[in-house]
């Protein structure tokens, strides 16, 4: 067991030690106050005095001294300045403040010139300073404040305007170049419609996989190739419709066969099965155009050796060959059937007796305008003159477009109509965003 008097000198020993370590603390904290006073004196270095009496301050539990807390206080007060932030500046000046309240309370005599410098020169100052950091800090505040606000808005405006931009896309998958009469064909999935130049749907693109389009007329086919269905419209005066089943005009047809394009004088022709005539349909009227007295032109044709012979069924013989008689395309131009079933053989040129072979030559003629033809050799289309020479191609009357929208495709696919700067749909228009945010914020 411990006796009392071995526990009375374990006391004194371990209390002994206790102040022999922290005269040795107070020590090496002493240096570092001298140290921290020489590089104010020598260099006016007050970052290298601070480094310093921080190190002292790990060695003290109390400051007791006067002089350590008014050089704490000088201390911070001067390398405040050098910070970064207000909030380290204020910080720092928050520190003088204390170590000038702890100078204080270790100050006897308060009448001296010292502790009136001390007032006048550093804590009248600290004072001050602290006032001006904490007004600019509230200041900022505010400004980040009115920053916040202000980036909500323009949050908001650009939330308003992607919502308000997302409705005036149009869901397509191409738009095709507008027309003098301001109408474009457009795409969507497999079927083509058309749309006008502030984004109005004229003909909705649900059934009809393939068009032809040529002088202001678009002839839309139900079928790319043989098509049974052909619906027309019209942009020069904007009608349309949906033309006749080929079998009320032909009984056996099934499908219009193959459909060359619509001309400027309405005129459009197309080879149907089971057919040894051309369909010719004028599509101002809406009606077939058939040969008035084809009895008649040809004993013409007979009279100026276009032909060699006629017969009372409507067949031609020509250079040995007996044809049927397969109507007038227009401009002299008269397609030639076999004498058994329903192949073209032939086109017959009145002008001069010239035969175009319908295999070698042309295998499709179209109608007569503007002294040419549509002619389709093989996968080629070429435009030829009234006895099958060729030309230069025809104008498509209907190129020229003199508006000023412009079709933008978005990255997400959509489309929409631009014009003088804006996004246009119907009546609807929209400014571009940074436009529409400044309008609305500088109100």
């Amino acid at each position: 067991m411990i006796t009392s008097k071995k526990k009375v000198l374990f006391i004194l020993c371990f209390f002994a030690f206790l102040t022999t370590y922290s005269q040795l603390d107070e020590a090496i904290a002493n240096t570092y106050i001298k140290r921290a006073n020489k590089a104010i004196e020598e260099t006016v270095d007050f970052t290298l005095a601070a480094e310093y009496f921080e190190k002292a301050l790990e060695r003290l539990d109390t400051i007791t001294d006067k002089n350590i807390a008014i050089l704490g206080c000088r201390i911070y007060f001067e390398i405040h300045q050098k910070q970064e932030t207000l909030e380290k500046e204020i910080a720092l000046l928050k520190k003088a403040e204390s170590y000038f309240k702890q100078y204080d309370l270790l100050t006897k005599k308060k009448s001296t010139e010292e502790y009136r410098l001390h007032i006048e020169d550093l804590y009248v100052p600290i004072l001050e300073n602290i006032e001006r950091v904490e007004e600019e800090i509230k200041y900022e505040k505010e400004q980040q404040r009115k920053r916040e606000l202000y980036k909500k808005k323009i949050d908001s405006l650009e939330s308003v305007w992607d919502n308000k931009s997302k409705s005036l896309e149009i869901e397509l998958d191409s738009i095709f170049t507008f027309n003098k009469n301001n109408i474009a064909l457009y795409k969507r999935g497999n079927f083509y419609g058309l749309i006008n130049d502030i984004g109005e749907i004229i003909s909705a693109a649900n059934e009809y996989v393939d068009v032809l389009a040529f002088d202001g007329f678009f002839i839309f086919k139900n079928s790319e190739n043989n098509p049974s269905k052909l619906f027309c419209y019209n942009s020069n005066t904007n009608n349309s419709f949906s033309l006749p089943n080929i079998s009320d005009f032909f009984n056996l047809s099934t499908h219009f066969g193959k459909v060359m394009m619509p001309r400027g004088n309405g005129r459009l022709v197309t080879y149907p099965d089971n057919s040894t005539k051309a369909f010719v349909f004028e599509l101002n009227s809406q009606k077939q155009v058939t040969i008035e007295d084809e009895r008649e032109l040809l004993k013409d044709l007979d009279k100026a050796d276009v032909i060699d012979k006629f017969n009372k069924d409507g067949e031609v013989k020509k250079d040995k060959e007996w044809y049927k008689f397969g109507g007038h395309l227009g401009g002299g131009i008269h397609p030639l059937y076999a004498e058994e079933g329903y192949s073209l053989l032939a086109f017959l040129c009145a002008v001069d007796g010239k035969m175009i072979d319908a295999i070698k030559d042309y295998q499709f003629i179209g109608p007569f305008y503007d002294g040419r033809f549509e002619a389709l050799k093989g996968s080629s289309r070429v435009w030829i003159n009234q006895n099958g020479t060729e030309v230069s191609d025809a104008i498509d009357e209907s190129k020229g477009y003199t508006g000023n929208t412009t079709a933008v495709k978005l990255d997400n696919g959509a489309y929409q109509l631009m014009r003088n700067g804006f996004i246009i749909l119907g009546e609807e228009q929209l400014e571009k965003k940074e436009e529409f945010v400044n309008k609305n914020t500088s109100n």
